[in-house]
């Protein structure tokens, strides 16, 4: 019978190590190669084409996200599977709205890790169950009307949520815009009233969820006029992405 062929991607050699001796004890298995950074990662995927690839999302140089964008594209037939530390149901549809075939947290239990092989290899998405919960337990948190349509917003008030959700602050956003910071604020009052939000970070999943934004967009980002502006609001979102991963899992 002929062994499924893997790749590991980890910027941590004692991860990949660990991962590595773990797949050696499954008899179908054969690990074909290793990478530590995202431009490797698309190089050894080009050279070796593995059946299966286990890639971690926040590397060196290209990230994760990257890597699966331009792998599902240029090799469709490699079954790419997370393997990551995050376990929030937004980096999981992020995943596979990218080309990811499995989801997985490093979390997860050897057996789990088996189960989403064989579920790839046999043309199935697999999520793990720990992010399937989440994304049950928010999807009994979601409101039927759904969130208010981008149309309904101003260019300028579209503007301005953009530059909130990728973690600006309100001198920054009145600089770019040319306006005051007394006008950014009314523009961040009126967004909250017309979306019924009374957070930034609830600002911010919405600006994510709408596609003003993306994932990457999170991270610490440069300030307009210099140094770095760290947003902690940011940092610790959860998203209501439910309904969508079940789509991609039908």
């Amino acid at each position: 019978m002929k062994k499924i062929r893997v790749l590991l991607i980890d910027d941590h050699a004692l991860v990949r190590a660990g991962i590595r001796a773990l797949l050696e004890r499954m008899d179908f298995l054969e690990v074909v190669g290793e990478a530590g950074d995202g431009h490797d990662a698309l190089t050894l995927i080009e050279s070796l084409r593995p059946d299966v690839v286990l890639l971690d999302l926040t590397m060196p140089g290209l990230s994760g996200f990257e890597v699966l964008t331009v792998a599902s594209e240029k090799f469709p037939e490699v079954h790419m599977i997370v393997l990551t530390v995050h376990e929030e149901e937004e980096y999981a549809f992020h995943a596979l709205r990218a080309g990811a075939s499995g989801y997985l947290p490093k979390s997860a239990a050897s057996a789990e890790l088996k189960l989403a092989i064989e579920h790839v290899m046999g043309g199935k998405k697999y999520l793990s169950p720990t992010v399937e919960q989440r994304a049950a337990f928010k999807l009994g948190k979601t409101t039927p009307d759904g969130p208010v349509p981008l149309a309904e917003l101003t260019p300028r008030q579209r503007e301005v949520l953009t530059l909130i959700a990728e973690g600006h602050s309100t001198k920054d956003i009145a600089r770019a815009l040319n306006i005051s910071a007394k006008t950014v604020e009314t523009h961040r009052a009126q967004l909250m009233d017309r979306l019924n939000i009374h957070d930034i970070a609830s600002l911010v999943r919405y600006a994510i969820k709408m596609g003003l934004v993306s994932i990457e967009a999170r991270s610490p980002q440069k300030k307009m006029g210099g140094g770095t502006n760290f947003n902690a609001a940011v940092g610790s979102l959860l998203l209501s992405w439910p309904v969508l991963l079940r789509l991609f899992l039908s």
